[in-house]
């Protein structure tokens, strides 16, 4: 699938002078598409891995990807060509970093992730529109000017960040799990691509196919990271990275040698008389995935309210377990058998998130204090050189919160 033109689309090839034909983005071949959910799945993987292996906390995580992607992104900037190196290290990172931003919303800052959703959505279509008023055309393999890079990145920033937060939304809040929510998405990709190959625009089905990719690469990165007691495979965040960073790596050396996705000196411009036509396969579009996505979140929503007590207002008597898990954790760091600590901090996360839907409707504002304090809690068991004195105050403060929500 390639992000230009349609078969319905007329097409004229304007010749351009040597240095005008320097795009800064590869051409959209099978190793892109491999690639984009390689990256998207190191974005997952990796931001947990600093987050909770490393134990560098949501926030200092976000501040070393930031700066390491700006810097990257600097240097994407200032070449005049593609270079596969600096082009795909600069996806890796910011798909990291649009990752944390959204987690940062949610965990931080206490955002929904239905609102995340509906922020993201808006600014990555101001962005579209902004782009296309501009340069007239949403192409990727028109990326000739700093002005439409800038806008370029700003869509695939707005394009991580948006995966993230359907892609959490439908995979935990509401309970769908990773392989659910994975399948779903190549089933709708697949989807895409029939109507691709039916005649839908080209550049719309790339920009759809995209940001789907996000949500896929998420639910595939979790589904190989987490433990099996929590429907992944167990292989962790540091297997599953390392496993991905190889391939992308080997990939980019690949397409480094063989230059098989160098863009073909010509750009293909769509003529005004197809204008109507894609802005009507758009609006259809737009209209079909708005129906489906609040549709599934309304029945999803209800059947889940339906499992639980409607005159429950809070959560209180519902925390024990929880509460009786942090108690079991805290017995193995007083003992020092880190090992078992970690085993049974996977049981709480896993046990916590299969709760979330409940939970969280019955009271979303405790649910998400106490996801703070467990985030923490895992975050400090789960460091590769565990500290007995954080993971007691984690502990300790997590308990203290639980406990009075459970009263």
């Amino acid at each position: 699938m390639k992000g230009n033109l349609s078969y319905s689309e007329q097409t004229e090839l304007v010749q351009r002078s040597s240095w005008e034909l320097l795009s800064k983005v590869p051409e959209v071949t099978i190793f892109f598409w491999i690639i984009k959910v390689l990256c998207t799945t190191v974005g997952e993987t990796f931001a947990d891995f600093l987050n909770l292996n490393l134990g560098f906390g949501l926030m200092n995580t976000t501040i070393i990807i930031g700066v390491a992607f700006f810097i990257v992104l600097y240097l994407q900037f200032r070449v005049n060509k593609y270079v596969p190196g600096i082009y795909w290290l600069t996806v890796v990172l910011i798909s990291v970093f649009g990752t944390l931003v959204t987690d940062n919303m949610t965990d931080n800052m206490g955002i929904r992730l239905e609102v995340s959703t509906i922020i993201f959505s808006v600014l990555l279509g101001l962005t579209f529109l902004f782009w296309y008023l501009s340069e007239k055309t949403l192409s990727i393999h028109s990326i000739y000017s700093k002005k439409r890079e800038v806008f370029y990145w700003l869509t695939i920033l707005f394009t991580f960040a948006l995966g993230t937060a359907v892609g959490d939304l439908y995979s935990e809040q509401l309970g769908f799990g990773y392989l659910k929510t994975g399948l779903t998405v190549i089933v709708i990709i697949a989807c895409i691509f029939l109507l691709w190959k039916m005649k839908l625009n080209g550049i719309l089905a790339f920009w759809i196919a995209y940001i789907l990719t996000r949500p896929l690469g998420a639910s595939l990165g979790d589904y190989l990271s987490q433990p099996k007691a929590n429907g992944g495979l167990g292989l962790g965040t540091t297997v599953t990275s390392v496993i991905f960073i190889v391939a992308i790596l080997a990939i980019i050396m690949y397409l480094a040698v063989s230059k098989i996705d160098i863009t073909a000196k010509n750009e293909t411009v769509v003529k005004n008389g197809n204008k109507k036509n894609v802005l009507v396969q758009t609006i259809v579009v737009l209209c079909m995935f708005l129906v489906l996505g609040v549709g599934s979140y309304i029945w999803r929503s209800n059947q889940i309210a339906s499992q639980s007590d409607s005159s429950q207002t809070t959560i209180a008597g519902q925390l024990s377990d929880f509460i009786n898990i942090e108690n079991d954790i805290l017995k193995s760091i007083n003992s020092n058998e880190f090992s078992t600590a970690k085993k049974i901090a996977d049981d709480l996360e896993h046990q916590w998130d299969t709760q979330e839907p409940r939970l969280r409707a019955i009271d979303g504002n405790t649910w998400t204090e106490i996801d703070g304090t467990i985030d923490v809690v895992l975050a400090s068991v789960r460091s590769s050189n565990p500290d007995a004195n954080k993971c007691k105050s984690a502990l300790t403060n997590s308990l203290s919160v639980i406990n009075s929500a459970n009263k």
